[in-house]
């Protein structure tokens, strides 16, 4: 972003995304929290991977803490292969 949209009120670089969480194996599906920097606050988002296939989960909740927004992730990542398992990536 320019310095002259920063001195009128442009929103900062979103680019600034904060580093994926630790991997996890779920049921043979891994799972790598996302959060999306979102203003102040951090966007509930995963990838969750299986067999060379790939789905991004991305959430509108948002938390204000990056921490809980991993843990919330990861939760809602787990819940959507409970869920839909292999149909997630069709």
């Amino acid at each position: 972003m320019s310095w002259f949209s920063r001195l009128f009120g442009g929103k900062a670089d979103e680019a600034e995304a904060p580093p994926p969480g630790d991997t996890e194996d779920y049921k043979g599906f891994r799972v790598t929290p996302q959060p999306m920097r979102d203003g102040g606050q951090y966007r509930v988002a995963a990838r969750i991977e299986k067999d060379g296939r790939t789905h991004d989960l991305i959430r509108a909740d948002t938390m204000a803490s990056l921490d809980d927004a991993v843990a919330l992730s990861l939760t809602k990542a787990r819940q959507m292969i409970d869920e839909q398992g292999d149909r997630l990536f069709g």
